[in-house]
């Protein structure tokens, strides 16, 4: 054997150890490139070009919320469990800050905080029922998904209120793709949650809860932690949306709650606890929206178009764990 071939073979065995150890996230941003190429594809055949900016900057705006909360929901994910009250919290944020933001400068910094400090409450009250209760977080945050709409409509009866127009401006300007300085900001969280204590803390619990307390790991904490995160992102998430919409409407964050966990199958996170990573979760995010950009250019029927949408979902899990366990074979 020449040197040259011994030295290739440790090569490509390290790049089929870490696709077969990245495989979600390496998926998730294969389907993000095979979905933005179909999606110009279809937008071609439709409009006889390619798309631009203004397709860019609505794409990234619409994206935004479901990013967020996506990401929110991944916290949650990784320590086995679901937060079933995202679209709750995301339609109290998004009320509040219909009714209560107005255009100064004090009031929208002011009642930005704090909508998400109510957000980080509302997860941190979440987190205690399931870490401290020893409550299912399925059955916990079904009940206060409910408790959280109650309220938001209570705070907003029917859809109306206003958004400044420079606050939409700063969260997402319509003119320009601004927010993907968002998008890097929620990736350097990402990294920097990865490498903190907390990071390794709810990592571990989501791989062996046992041997995590045997190795001195707060368990309770980083659940508490976990779903405390998922309520401060989802205020977020109903903050992008309130700017999106320049109004508020107590049940728009409804459909936020299955998307967010759709966004972290589809960025490859493992359900199961324990493996994942954030990056996967915003590609998931756009892709779930590239489907829609999808279907809509290709003229398909409105009432279809969660069929489709569900089916691709299923193609890919099923895809993806297929391929998953043929690189951990190989690696």
């Amino acid at each position: 054997m020449s040197t040259e071939a011994a030295i290739e073979r440790p090569k490509a065995h390290r790049l089929t150890y870490f696709v077969g150890q990245n495989i979600g996230l390496v998926l998730a941003l294969t389907m993000l490139i095979v979905a933005v190429l179909l999606y110009c594809l279809v937008y071609w055949i439709e409009q006889q070009a390619l798309p631009g900016k203004f397709e860019l900057t609505s794409t990234v705006n619409n994206t935004m919320s479901l990013v967020l909360c996506g990401m929110g929901q991944a916290f949650v994910v990784l320590t086995r469990g679901l937060d079933l009250s995202i679209g709750g919290i995301m339609d109290l944020a998004n009320a509040l800050a219909a009714v209560h933001i107005k255009d100064s400068i004090g009031s929208m910094i002011g009642w930005s905080i704090l909508i998400l400090a109510i957000g980080a409450a509302l997860g941190l009250i979440n987190g205690l029922l399931v870490a401290v209760g020893r409550l299912q977080p399925i059955l916990v945050t079904l009940a206060t998904l409910s408790i959280y709409q109650g309220v938001a409509i209570r705070v907003l009866p029917q859809p109306g209120g206003s958004i400044p127009p420079i606050f939409s401006s700063v969260l997402v300007n319509p003119n320009q793709p601004t927010a993907l300085v968002y998008v890097l900001v929620v990736a350097l969280i990402w990294y920097a949650f990865r490498r903190s204590s907390l990071g390794v803390s709810i990592f571990a619990l989501g791989n062996d809860e046992q041997a995590a307390r045997a190795n001195g790991i707060d368990t309770v904490r980083a659940q508490v932690a976990a779903f405390t995160l998922s309520g401060l992102m989802s205020g977020a998430a109903g903050l992008f949306l309130a700017a999106t919409a320049t109004a508020g409407d107590a049940t728009t964050g409804n459909g936020f709650t299955l998307s967010s966990i759709v966004a972290v199958v589809l960025g490859g996170m493992n359900l199961f606890g324990g493996r994942g990573s954030g990056i996967g979760v915003i590609a998931g995010a756009f892709v779930t929206t590239m489907i829609v950009n999808i279907l809509f250019f290709s003229n398909i029927d409105p009432l279809y178009q969660s069929f489709y949408e569900g089916l691709f979902l299923v193609i890919a899990v099923v895809l993806g764990s297929l391929i998953s366990r043929i690189m951990r074979r190989r690696s």
